[in-house]
């Protein structure tokens, strides 16, 4: 085969000779000296711009361990400002506690949800919890986001739910409503995940729960729940 007319293989005894087109050896270093200074230089200019334009933003701060001031995840229209944040379906309602039941204060209407600082009296707690600010508890009205987990038997009590809306349609719930009511399944979870985003700071708030364990009388149970303030944007609720 013969080489095509453009090939640049050579045998090891040719030698290359520079095109009469060629600039001089010297002339060519410094041309490509010149090129390099001058992407250097506009390497160096654009880092200055971006680190100029783009300031990064100030770390957010997670603090852990923290004791929340509450009892049990129901609120009523007095804290949301709109409606209940009732996790529930057409028949069931579930509650899951924070804190032992049987050391809520028989007085403490659990739809005001905050209990400052008495429910730091009530223990132990059967969650922990961490929180992201985005500057800290000091200036800030409320985290952006808090995550909690189950220590392996949270709480968690089932009622209908045409029984519970009737109960608290007056804006009152006592510990002693609750566990009044005919209908009321105890559970306990041995898994427990939420996660939070409070309308104190969180510009889309929101609360996901997932949990699953066992109920008293042998069963067992299975929840997820998503909801935004009042309004329950998911809810499943099975026993077996």
């Amino acid at each position: 085969m013969h080489p095509s007319p453009d090939s640049t293989s050579r045998s090891s005894g040719d030698v290359r000779r520079p095109s009469a087109l060629s600039p001089p050896a010297g002339v060519e270093s410094t041309r490509r000296r010149r090129r390099l200074v001058r992407l250097l230089a506009l390497m160096a200019a654009l880092a200055v711009a971006l680190s100029v334009g783009t300031a990064p933003a100030a770390a957010n701060v997670r603090i852990d361990g923290i004791a929340v001031p509450f009892y049990a995840r129901i609120v009523g229209p007095q804290t949301t400002g709109a409606g209940f944040e009732v996790f529930h379906t057409d028949e069931w309602a579930a509650i899951p506690f924070y804190r032992p039941p049987e050391c809520v204060p028989a007085e403490i209407n659990l739809l005001d949800f905050f209990d400052v600082p008495g429910a730091f009296d009530c223990n132990p707690m059967t969650v922990e919890q961490f929180t992201i600010w985005e500057n800290g508890p000091e200036t800030d009205p409320g985290p952006i986001h808090a995550r909690s987990f189950g220590l392996g038997a949270v709480p968690v009590w089932f009622v209908a739910w045409p029984e519970l809306e009737a109960a608290i349609a007056d804006g009152e719930l006592t510990i002693g409503d609750l566990g009044a009511l005919p209908s009321l399944v105890v559970g306990s979870a041995t898994f427990y995940s939420e996660t939070l985003h409070p309308s104190q700071a969180a510009q889309n708030p929101r609360t996901v729960i997932v949990a699953h364990g066992s109920l008293e009388d042998g069963r067992t149970f299975q929840m997820q729940g998503v909801a935004s303030l009042d309004v329950l944007i998911h809810v499943r609720i099975t026993f077996r």
